[in-house]
């Protein structure tokens, strides 16, 4: 037991001789006082000395949020060299000295000025001295020393949003934000909202705590199949139906959305499978049934589909849900409509012979009624095709005949359009082309394909070939063409030239003497005949004209018979310009003069605008006309014996004022003319010849009227009133003039 305490003991001052010489971490490592430690060394009997820390003070701690009445107390700093009488002085610097921390300058204690957040900043770093007052030496070094502020729980939990959103597919397994059920349904809930609470010091009683929304929304996934609302659909069609009209519409209902609800829709059997088609709208995920072919009531009235509607993009988890897709039955009835007849041909193409007789049938076309009640037909030709109507159709059986004569050389081809309309609704109608092919008869002769200007030189030799002919036909032969040539038979042997048929549809014109005389000859005309091989045979003669002309030693024509006979005269080309030049000139002349002749200006007889007393005018009119000529007997002027006396004017009333003019004495042959200007000197001599009347000439116009003249012209009297009363037994015509002039009191008015 002794030995036990004694090891103790041992042990126990061991630690203590080295905690002494371990350095407080409440003191600096500064020292003043040195003290004397002897001991061991590498070199002997030399002494250690050890200085004795200065600054004193404990650990700085600082609680947050400190909401006590009076400042918080920090700590205090102290130096052994303070012997508390006041000589030392204690100053605070660095991070807050003097604002959020305040030193007792005498005792060094530290205080907190203002309350302090741990979240903001965690430690402050501060510095410290002391001084002495008197002499304002630094007792102690400038050190460095830390304040650290102890956390409370002060902050709850916050989540960094007010409301978070989340997805989470439907049918889903465990996860963070987990499905409280196994198998939660989009279809039945789409939206969830979760408050989820955050506390902090594990959940403990005096733990603050924070909250957040989690608005959850379950996403869409494949896993129902579509169906049908209805087992059976009814559908009806027109036949008339275009190919590709819709019929209507089918759906099927998928609860799911986006993608996982497209639907294709298709026909899987039936009888109408070939002739109805569906198609999927894909903004409506409907199925559009359409004719696929043309619908006829006559040949069947009711079809029978099974439609199959399916998903688009199935899921395979859930395929050992079932199948997803469904089936329904569609029928679609055909109505019947009233149809337009209908011909047994796209379209006719006839033919004929161009030598058919008129009123010949060329053939027929033929229509029926599609419907079940087979009206009766009636065939017309729509005459816009057909104006010059040389076709006609019966209108009960179709057939076509010719009403004019046919001529495929001037048309071949003929295009006209049938209309076949029902008898009983005439709005029911139908038409065809029908092409008229007319095949050519050998109907037209052959002829020279041109006029051939030939020519033979005066030098060419027998045998040379002067021209090469060929011929035309307007027929057309199946086998072509082919022309023979020979000369007629009056010219068989001609003794100036021959024709060499070259077997290829032309021919050789030859020479059979040498040698050609232009002033015995001139020009030779040698008639061809021409031969086509078709039937019946035509043929036709035609004359070539071969005209002797002057040549060079080459054979190129210099000159023929009309210049030899010119320059034969002794007349140049420049002698024949000339003359041609005198004629035009003259020509011209000819015809300058008289333009000038017509443009000629005759005198008038009226010289001054101002003389309006006696005007004579004269007309080239010598027909017609009143026979009134009393104003101006011409024959007066023709034979101035038979003038008579002198009479009163009718247009003046007269006056005793007024004397009687007499005219000069006429003798015998006296000129006309001068008998004119001298009534015209006397009238503008007269004082008392007022201007009322004019003096027309005319030609011979008649007998005189019964009536005698009503003019004013040489009506001057000098008695009173004449007798009218003659105009009353005249008739009733002759009524008015009677009442006017008979009378006395017609002369008063």
């Amino acid at each position: 037991m002794r030995t036990y305490y004694c090891l103790a003991f041992l042990i126990w001052s061991c630690m203590l001789h080295v905690v002494q010489l371990t350095p407080s971490p409440k003191r600096t490592n500064k020292y003043l006082h040195p003290e004397r430690i002897m001991g061991l060394s590498q070199d002997a009997g030399k002494t250690l000395h050890r200085t004795k820390r200065g600054w004193m003070w404990n650990q700085f701690f600082l609680l947050e949020e400190y909401t006590g009445p009076d400042t918080q107390y920090v700590g205090k700093l102290h130096t052994d060299q303070d012997k508390g009488d006041g000589n030392l002085k204690y100053i605070l610097t660095g991070d807050g000295a003097g604002s959020l921390f305040v030193i007792d300058e005498n005792t060094g204690d530290i205080h907190a000025a203002k309350k302090l957040d741990r979240e903001e900043k965690s430690l402050y770093v501060l510095r410290a001295k002391a001084i002495d007052r008197k002499t304002g030496r630094q007792v102690e070094p400038e050190s460095e020393f830390i304040i650290k502020i102890h956390d409370i729980n002060d902050n709850e939990p916050k989540f960094t949003k007010d409301i978070y959103t989340a997805s989470v597919p439907e049918m889903s397994g465990v996860g963070i934000i987990k499905t409280a059920l196994p198998d939660m349904s989009r279809e039945n809930r789409e939206q969830y909202q979760v408050v989820i609470q955050a506390k902090d010091m594990g959940g403990q009683m005096g733990g603050l705590s924070g909250t957040t929304t989690v608005n959850i929304t379950l996403t869409d996934v494949n896993d129902n199949p579509p169906r049908f609302p209805q087992s059976t659909y009814q559908f009806s069609s027109p036949e008339s139906a275009p190919l590709g009209t819709p019929l209507g519409r089918i759906k099927a209902n998928d609860p799911d959305v986006g993608e996982n609800a497209e639907i294709e829709y298709s026909i899987s059997n039936g009888d109408g499978s070939d002739v109805f088609d569906i198609i999927t709208d894909k903004d409506t995920q409907e199925g559009i049934i359409t004719v696929k072919k043309q619908l006829d009531f006559e040949n069947k009235m009711l079809y029978t589909l099974r439609v199959e509607a399916a998903n688009s993009h199935p899921d395979p988890r859930f395929l050992q849900l079932g199948p997803f897709k469904d089936t329904a039955l569609v029928k679609i009835s055909v109505e019947d409509i009233d149809e337009p007849p209908v011909f047994s041909r796209a379209s006719y193409l006839i033919e004929v012979d161009e030598d058919a007789k008129e009123e010949s049938i060329i053939g027929q076309v033929v229509a029926q009624d599609p419907d079940t009640t087979k009206n009766a037909i009636k065939y017309s030709v729509d005459r816009h095709t057909d104006l010059d109507r040389i076709f006609n159709i019966h209108s009960g059986n179709g057939s076509i005949f010719i009403s004019k004569s046919l001529d495929r050389e001037e048309t071949p081809w003929h295009n006209i359009t049938v209309i076949a309309t029902e008898i009983n609704n005439p709005k029911q109608s139908s038409q065809i082309s029908v092409f008229i092919r007319i095949l050519d008869i050998n109907d037209h002769a052959p002829e020279f394909s041109k006029y051939y200007e030939t020519f033979v030189c005066e030098n060419a030799k027998a045998g040379q070939l002067i021209q090469t002919v060929s011929a035309m036909d307007k027929d057309a032969p199946p086998q072509g063409h082919k022309f023979f040539f020979e000369l007629v038979p009056e010219f068989a042997v001609h003794p100036n030239f021959s024709i060499v048929d070259n077997k290829d549809n032309t021919a050789g014109i030859m020479t059979r003497r040498n040698g050609y005389s232009r002033s015995k000859m001139s020009t030779y005309l040698l008639p061809i005949i021409i031969f086509d091989n078709d039937y019946p045979i035509q043929s036709s003669t035609g004359t070539l004209t071969i005209r002797v002309c002057a040549c060079d030693s080459r054979g190129n024509m210099q000159s023929c018979n009309a210049e030899a006979l010119l320059l034969s005269t002794g007349l140049s080309t420049g002698a024949l310009i000339a003359i041609l030049l005198c004629i035009i000139i003259l020509l011209v002349l000819v015809v300058l003069f008289a333009a000038l002749k017509r443009q000629r200006k005759k005198e008038p007889l009226i010289i001054s605008k101002d003389d309006v007393r006696d005007n004579i005018v004269t007309y080239n009119d010598e027909g017609g006309g009143e026979e009134d000529t009393q104003a101006f007997d011409i024959g007066t002027l023709r034979n101035p014996e038979a003038r008579e006396e002198s009479k009163m004017r009718r247009d003046v009333i007269p006056e005793t004022i007024f004397q009687i003019r007499r005219t000069a004495p006429l003798w015998e042959n006296i000129d006309v003319q001068d008998f004119i200007h001298r009534r015209l000197k006397e009238n503008d001599i007269d004082p008392t010849a007022p201007p009322y009347d004019s003096l027309a000439t005319y030609a011979y116009e008649g007998n005189d009227s019964i009536a005698n003249s009503l003019s004013s012209l040489e009506s001057l009297t000098t008695d009173g009133n004449q007798d009218y009363d003659y105009l009353s037994d005249w008739g009733p015509r002759f009524k008015k003039l009677a009442d006017m002039y008979g009378g006395d009191d017609s002369d008063r008015d």
